[in-house]
């Protein structure tokens, strides 16, 4: 079930990194520049932010295996139609659609937890997924561009569809529906902004959406600035920044992994102060680095990897605690923390382009600023309960 649950996270991410080598192939197939090839990447964040906001409404209402089962089939179907792409726009278009078909898997994956564990159990099964989750960033490009540079850019969609299509019949045959269909939850437009505005405004629930969308920011400003400060700025290669990247993204694996060691012994929301705290000195040693030595040295490498680390503690912990409160609508929940993760990924990124400066000054900026606010949010919610989380803390 784990195994599964993980595969259908990770559909999502493995259709972004996947197809990235790709870029200069699809622009030459297309007969167009590599910036317009860029819009199918961003259509994608589009259809995965939105997407998921539509998805959870139908989750909570008619459970959860016939809405994943209907959305790996439009999965299927606009990924199959990447490969038959005759001009860019088309991809645009379809990618929005793919985007939207995977992102069921992201939202079904954690209402499905929620719906089977909770506390400390909850997150140690996330920490789990992650484990699975992470395998997309070290092998996806590997395999993207071996088979762009070998079969052609075309067959990296098929080969997703392929991978869709098993986990489809996996899907089919092994997972068990974790909660009835709730004919009581409304699927008029009104209702639905009605519920997702009350869950923003419950206060356990605000307060863990804002940490992991901020932890998730760190992450995206991370992704957004790397190439320039590994490439540019300490020199390395293509392939050396692959190797520095697929080891930053192991990291990762391993400080969730480690999560299900410590939460034997301490509760999530300990868990997550600790590492909030880790983060934030970690981010301003960075920035204090970065006007010393603009971006160059082996310690902001090491920093670099610390910050990222540090988001394979914080997320499985801050989604469990912010769903822990919602039974009946973990869709809903699921959906507006995915949503809102994504949408500020994309405003963390978006800021570290506009702020460029040749400097990684930016970046770090960033991370920096994300993670005080998180850190700030996080021990203000302490203080107004009195040091206190929920009973399993």
């Amino acid at each position: 079930m784990i195994l599964l649950l993980g595969s259908l996270s990770a559909i999502g991410p493995f259709s972004i990194d996947m197809y990235l080598p790709g870029f200069p192939a699809i622009a030459a197939g297309l007969k167009t520049d590599i910036g317009h090839v860029g819009l199918s990447l961003t259509s994608y964040f589009i259809g995965i932010s939105v997407g998921q906001m539509l998805w959870g409404p139908l989750l909570d209402r008619y459970g959860r295996k016939k809405p994943l089962l209907i959305g790996l089939m439009m999965y299927i179907l606009a990924t199959l139609g990447c490969a038959c792409s005759p001009s860019v726009h088309f991809l645009i278009v379809l990618r929005l659609f793919q985007a939207l078909g995977s992102c069921v898997g992201i939202v079904g994956a954690r209402a499905v937890v929620r719906d089977l564990f909770s506390g400390r159990e909850a997150a140690r099964v996330l920490s789990t997924l992650i484990l699975i989750f992470g395998v997309s960033p070290v092998i996806a490009p590997t395999i993207g561009g071996f088979v762009a540079t070998a079969l052609g850019w075309r067959f990296i969609f098929l080969i997703l569809a392929v991978i869709a299509g098993f986990v489809l019949v996996m899907a089919l045959r092994y997972l068990d529906e974790s909660k009835a269909a709730d004919s009581a939850i409304s699927l008029h437009p009104k209702k639905v902004a009605v519920d997702y505005v009350s869950l923003f405004k419950e206060p356990v629930f605000f307060t863990y959406i804002c940490v992991s969308s901020l932890s998730m920011g760190v992450f995206f400003a991370y992704l957004a600035g790397s190439p320039l400060v590994y490439m540019k700025l300490n020199g390395f290669s293509a392939t050396q920044f692959g190797w520095i990247y697929g080891a930053n993204a192991v990291g990762l694996v391993i400080a969730s992994q480690l999560n299900r060691v410590f939460l034997r012994v301490k509760g999530s929301a300990q868990i997550l102060l600790a590492v909030i705290t880790m983060q934030c000195c970690l981010a301003l040693s960075l920035l204090i680095w970065s006007f010393l030595l603009p971006g160059k040295g082996i310690g902001i490498l090491i920093l670099l990897s610390g910050l990222i680390c540090c988001h394979g503690l914080i997320n499985p912990n801050s989604i469990a605690l912010g769903l822990e409160p919602f039974a009946r609508k973990a869709g809903f929940a699921a959906a507006l923390m995915g949503s809102i993760q994504q949408l500020m990924g994309a405003v963390a990124s978006g800021l570290v382009s506009y702020l460029y400066d040749g400097t990684a000054r930016p970046m770090i900026g960033v991370m920096a600023g994300c993670s005080v606010l998180a850190l700030t949010i996080l021990t203000q919610r302490r203080h107004r309960g009195h040091g206190k989380t929920s009973p399993e803390d």
